[in-house]
């Protein structure tokens, strides 16, 4: 076995954090390493320090045999370790080739672009991944999924020994993600070696050869998945043992609090639907059914061509965002990074953003003491780990983000709350404290509208589940009802007496 890449006792230390504490991480040609580990456990910081993005505070690095201090991205990436960030880094006015190839077009005889050669090149790239479109294609005009894949693509193209893919299915489909384990599989053939971090375990499991854990910033073990169980995996990753993944609770429906009638928008199709207080209606489809879509058109945040919109039996007109907000109707998005929050500011002012008329004197002026006492309850009531209301939300890890996003449309005590992949990139022990508030809200009463593609997760904490297909509602069942098989045959276009 050639080992190309080994970290020894990584340490890294931010003012009142230590970030990583003794971390190893090996990897080998051949091979695919899982690193796996709650939000905020290091493994962003170690790919920062192996990338050269921060410089280590002790420990050594080996590359392909001699230790190395690399001096920023560039320098990492022109040694052959190419990294594939959760957060696209790609320019939307470009075409496909020209992202995947910026800074480093094919030029020919003084200096003009083969541009001929560069498409053939990134077309090559994109059939490789299964991408049907021609690299010429504007990428703004693509999905967040295909966008993924150009990313991927892009990495490829550098030719590395070492990538590193983070979270690299968060936004893809079945099929992209089978077509993305295709190309891992040949690059591990070909004697690549692949650091692959997801929060995904059964991901892990699928395509890894061997994981390894951290957790609080330490190294905790280094594991052939083949000798390991789902459960052991994430008992190794949170310190304990969580007895149930889905904890869902019984509430008695109360009536019915939002009710929508033959909506119809530009790709939503004359759809009907009702979620009583106290239940939790889960929306199923595969990407590109329109689930996004008529959680922002419920939010006033995408035209609708017709229908009717009721809250309690009484028709309202939501034309905007704040028209939503004032019926009731609060939407936590799926993207909390673009749409959710604002990452330069603080877990306060990001909270209490679209609630400061709530915390207005009759002056007019913001009540500062108010603000900071409702911003620290949520955040002890929510376990938010930060070291104060006055952190920057974007230094947060991802699942603190999310209880962020999530109390900000808290602020205006909603009666209805629309839940939009709200554990998206967020860990397994992150995940069960965000169900647990989400039950906690349904025990008051509150109507929950949760959209997944987490077919596990719409299983175990919906009461009803709808399935949407092309924009239009192709089933609905009870939880007893309902099953994997069920939900993915209404997805692809079937009916529910089909499905059945």
């Amino acid at each position: 076995m050639s080992e190309l890449l080994r970290l020894e006792n990584i340490e890294k230390s931010f003012p009142g954090v230590k970030a990583l504490d003794g971390v190893n991480l090996c990897v080998n040609a051949g091979k695919v390493m899982g690193l796996v580990g709650e939000n905020g456990a290091g493994k962003s910081t170690l790919m920062k320090v192996l990338t050269g993005i921060y410089k280590m505070d002790g420990g050594t690095l080996r590359y392909l045999g001699r230790e190395q201090a690399f001096n920023g991205p560039r320098e990492s990436q022109k040694a052959g370790i190419s990294i594939i960030h959760q957060e696209l880094n790609l320019l939307p006015e470009l075409s496909i080739a020209e992202n995947i190839f910026l800074g480093r077009e094919r030029v020919g005889f003084m200096g003009r672009i083969l541009w001929k050669e560069m498409y053939r090149m990134a077309d090559e790239l994109l059939a490789k991944l299964g991408v049907t479109r021609s690299s010429r294609t504007r990428l703004g005009d693509l999905g967040i999924g295909e966008q993924q894949m150009v990313e991927i693509a892009k990495a490829i193209s550098f030719e590395s020994r070492v990538i590193i893919m983070d979270e690299p299915t968060d936004t893809l489909t079945d099929t992209e993600t089978e077509a993305l384990f295709a190309v891992i599989r040949e690059l591990r053939e070909t004697g690549h070696g692949i650091v692959y971090i997801s929060h995904r375990l059964k991901e892990i499991f699928a395509i890894c050869d061997d994981v390894t854990v951290l957790r609080d910033g330490q190294y905790i073990s280094e594991s052939d998945v083949s000798d390991i169980t789902e459960d052991q995996l994430i008992e190794m990753m949170v310190g304990r043992r969580l007895e149930e993944q889905f904890p869902r609770v019984y509430v008695e429906p109360g009536p019915t609090s939002l009710e929508v009638k033959h909506l119809s928008g530009p790709c939503l199709k004359d759809i009907s639907l009702a979620v009583r207080e106290g239940e939790i209606l889960g929306i199923s489809g595969l990407m590109g059914a329109g689930r996004t879509e008529l959680m922002k058109a419920l939010f006033g945040a995408y035209p609708v061509e017709g229908g009717v919109i009721s809250m309690f039996g009484e028709e309202v007109r939501i034309a905007s965002p704040q028209d939503a907000l004032e019926a009731g109707i609060a939407y936590i998005s799926e993207d909390r990074k673009a749409d959710g929050l604002i990452l330069g500011l603080s877990v306060k002012e990001n909270m209490t953003l679209t609630a400061l008329e709530g915390f207005c004197s009759v002056l007019g002026h913001i009540d500062q003491s108010k603000e900071r006492e409702a911003a620290d309850h949520y955040i002890e009531a929510f376990n938010i780990r930060t070291p104060s209301r006055r952190q920057v939300v974007g230094n947060l890890s991802g699942g603190n983000q999310q209880k962020v996003a999530i109390v900000k449309g808290l602020m205006d005590q909603p009666k209805v709350l629309i839940l939009d992949e709200p554990t998206r990139g967020v860990d397994v022990g992150a995940k069960k404290e965000i169900y647990q508030l989400i039950n906690a809200f349904k025990q008051k009463g509150m109507s929950i509208i949760l959209v997944s593609s987490e077919m596990p997760e719409i299983l175990g904490m919906s009461d009803r589940i709808i399935v949407m297909h092309e924009g239009r509602l192709c089933g609905e069942f009870t939880a007893e009802e309902a099953d994997q098989e069920i939900l993915m045959a209404c997805a692809i276009g079937r009916t529910r007496k089909e499905a059945a």
